[in-house]
């Protein structure tokens, strides 16, 4: 067998498709990349997604960045996944990029900020002939990460946003050149049908088993908002004397926040538990009187999703890809962001009306039914899949109809040419070919782009010569690209 790694670790390649593929794997090969195997909406839009992709279309495969519980649970699902844990940028691309032409990989679907980063580069050193990735985070970048994304753009096939909020902020980032699919998150609506096992959480942390229950389940990070939560809650207690906050999740910000509610005295901090992570957040989501996600930034938000699946009602702050969920009033309440108050009068308003609640959570339960499932989610991006293997000339994939509404799988839907070899044209050959037509020392092309800043945030074509020395200058002059 050819040494693909040791290849790689001691040439340069250019971005180039490759126009041979075994057949012995006549599905279309394609790679979940993770960044992180942590705790997080991405993680769980990451798992939904390889749960249910067609495994009689594709050939999956699964890969993340480094170790942690998603990839515990995934194997513990029964999925494999490869661990590539290599906190060096530039040794991580060149290792990468030996898997993906070891396993003959055709479509890199890369999620979170690291795994595009690496990803692209990687694919682009092994002539991956689709490279994609979905944008999770609402974070805000610093100016230089902003700028590699920028730079890395123009060499992938298709962006997959969750809002069109993301889809704004991602264009106004240097990237509007890119080929952008908005698909939003979804949900499990079988698993939330499931009967679930009572909730441990009330019995661990004394909470009355009849007192009213306020809960967020986010990571303890400072855009999440918990601040505004915590700092709402002696409000909250006017209305709701019984009244219990859970905040679920672990995070940087867990000694702040544990010490901002302890200087709200005995009387408040004492009905404000921190329950780190559980494993039983499904169950807990069910015995919340009432979800809230008081976000400063939000890319979507999968825990309002699941909370509404769950028929509970939702309060959460008006940013990001959230009003496109939400109707304020009516399957759900918003409020302004970083504005306790707002918080205490939405909340206090549920707790003191019995029915209001019920009818909010029965309408969230509606609005995620019919627009927010994962089988929905997956169907559009397997219409994605299809369009851009097919445009690469990858073999395999299965031909569809014009999509129409949630993007059904056609039925009697046949495959192409298994033996048919790979190609391109039109301006996805213009995208790709660039670096192999053009060689030579592009470093002088590259320095003046740096000195004079991007403008469009669309690389020169002098810098398009990605080669992996090119991209482990790059990834050891700015550092490690992070874990998200």
């Amino acid at each position: 067998m050819p040494d693909h790694e040791g290849a790689i670790a001691g040439a340069a390649y250019t971005r180039h498709r490759r126009i041979h593929r075994s057949r012995s794997h006549p599905r279309p090969r394609i790679l979940q990349l993770l960044a992180t195997g942590g705790n997080g909406g991405a993680q769980e839009s990451y798992t939904g997604l390889l749960l249910r992709l067609d495994r009689s279309r594709y050939d999956v495969r699964a890969l993340s960045l480094s170790a942690g519980s998603a990839v515990q649970r995934l194997r513990g699902l029964g999925l494999s996944v490869d661990v590539l844990d290599e906190s060096d940028d530039a040794l991580a691309v060149r290792e990468l990029a030996g898997w993906l032409r070891h396993n003959e990989i055709d479509l890199v679907h890369a999620h979170m900020f690291r795994a595009e980063v690496i990803g692209t580069r990687a694919a682009i050193a092994a002539g991956t002939p689709v490279i994609m990735a979905t944008v999770h985070s609402s974070r805000v970048r610093s100016p230089e990460d902003i700028a590699l994304l920028a730079s890395l753009t123009p060499r992938m096939d298709r962006l997959i946003v969750p809002s069109t909020s993301i889809e704004q902020k991602v264009r106004g980032e240097g990237r509007g050149n890119a080929s952008f699919a908005v698909i939003p998150n979804g949900v499990d609506l079988e698993r939330f049908a499931t009967p679930l096992p009572a909730c441990r959480m009330r019995d661990e942390f004394g909470i009355p088993r009849q007192a009213p229950l306020i809960g967020v389940v986010a990571r303890l990070e400072p855009e999440k908002g918990h601040r505004f939560l915590i700092a709402a809650m002696p409000m909250i207690l006017e209305s709701a004397p019984d009244a219990w906050l859970a905040i679920v999740g672990e995070g940087s910000e867990a000694d702040a926040l544990r010490a901002q509610a302890a200087s709200l005295g005995r009387a408040v901090s004492e009905r404000v538990v921190f329950t780190g992570r559980r494993d039983d957040v499904s169950a807990l989501t069910a015995d919340l009187t009432i979800a809230v996600l008081p976000s400063l930034r939000e890319a979507q938000g999968i825990s309002i999703l699941e909370a509404m699946a769950r028929r509970r009602p939702v309060v959460a702050s008006a940013v990001g890809g959230v009003p496109e969920i939400i109707t304020d009033g009516v399957d759900g309440l918003l409020v302004p962001p970083a504005d306790p108050a707002a918080l205490a009068d939405a909340i206090g308003s549920l707790l003191t009306d019995a029915a209001r609640r019920e009818l909010i959570g029965e309408a969230g339960y509606r609005t995620v039914a019919e627009r927010f499932s994962i089988d929905a989610q997956v169907k559009r991006i397997e219409v994605v899949y299809d369009e851009e293997l097919a445009r690469a000339g990858v073999g395999g994939a299965f031909e569809r109809p014009e999509p129409v509404g949630a993007a059904r799988r056609p039925v009697g839907a046949q495959q192409h040419d298994r033996g048919r070899e790979h190609g391109e044209d039109g301006a996805a050959a213009e995208r790709r070919r660039r670096p192999a037509d053009q060689p030579g020392d592009d470093r002088g092309d590259r320095q003046q782009r740096e000195q004079e800043g991007p403008t469009d945030g669309v690389p020169r074509a002098g810098a398009d010569a990605l080669d992996l020395v090119h991209a482990g200058e790059m990834l050891e002059r700015r550092g490690p690209a992070g874990k998200s």
